[in-house]
């Protein structure tokens, strides 16, 4: 193994794996699953239309995030009481917008004889051509992440139990609400060459999933689906390359297993402790 090659990948695949899960932790907390699915498909529609107008490499990050964060605000606006409806519906609604739109992109490709090479790339992930820059780029995001949730670790923990209750103890809900969606965005749109557009929802949920079986509490619950990500990511890329199979779908099952086991252990110690 070319040491100088993998390093770059082993650490993009050890910080989107902790980012994602740790994000992970909130939505699954809040039971918005819908919420992951959605962001990451706006930033996929945002992509594809930006490589048809002939944007490439690095810089079709700034039309996927700029999607994202659209989807995101809108979302945020939304009001689930006025609108009558629960929020998964209304994400869900908003992602089949996004999907149709990223897939009509993708149709239009032939349409005017573009390579939607790149593109693909997004949709299955490309982790073994992560560089440094790439790295960094993650970092960043999960630098930001972590600041948002030391800053707002209080005002997040009572959303979680109720964005009625924590309004009416004085938490800005829609603002800090809006924050994190933006967070959302950010984190799955960088995290994007993962697993690709189309599987990063599992390195999202099951990493959280496992973690609600093991631990219980905010924070224990948080960092074990960071550990668990990290764990996803970077055993999915290990396993990856020694067996020669595609690495975001090598991250997707093996997050599944974590998931599998997590399970087995709880059921395990609620019999010993019953």
């Amino acid at each position: 193994m070319d040491l100088l090659f993998w390093a770059p990948v082993l650490c993009a695949g050890v910080v989107a794996g902790a980012s994602t899960g740790l994000l992970g932790g909130y939505i699954v907390g809040m039971r918005i699953p819908f919420l992951g699915i959605c962001v990451a498909h706006a930033a996929l529609a945002g992509a594809v239309f930006g490589a048809l107008f002939g944007l490439t490499g690095p810089s079709l990050l700034i039309p996927a995030l700029a999607a994202a964060c659209l989807s995101a605000v809108l979302v945020g606006l939304i009001d689930p009481q006025t609108a009558r409806a629960d929020i998964n519906v209304v994400l869900g609604i908003l992602f089949s917008l996004m999907m149709g739109l990223a897939f009509l992109g993708l149709g239009l490709f032939s349409v005017y004889g573009v390579s939607d090479n790149e593109v693909r790339n997004l949709l299955w992930g490309s982790l073994a051509f992560c560089r440094w820059s790439d790295v960094w780029l993650m970092v960043a995001a999960a630098v930001i992440e972590l600041a948002f949730v030391a800053a707002f670790y209080k005002e997040m923990r009572a959303i979680l139990f109720s964005r009625t209750c924590a309004a009416a103890v004085g938490v800005h809900v829609t603002l800090v609400w809006t924050l994190f969606l933006l967070l959302a965005s950010l984190v799955l749109t960088v995290n994007f060459q993962t697993v690709g557009g189309l599987m990063i929802y599992s390195l999202l949920a099951n990493p959280a999933v496992a973690a609600a079986r093991l631990v219980r509490g905010y924070g224990p619950t948080l960092l074990v689906a960071a550990a668990l990500g990290a764990a996803s990511g970077l055993g999915g890329l290990l396993i990856s390359a020694l067996t020669d199979l595609p690495t975001g779908a090598v991250i997707v099952i093996l997050s599944s297993l974590l998931v599998a086991v997590a399970a087995l252990a709880g059921r395990l110690v609620n019999r010993r402790g019953g």
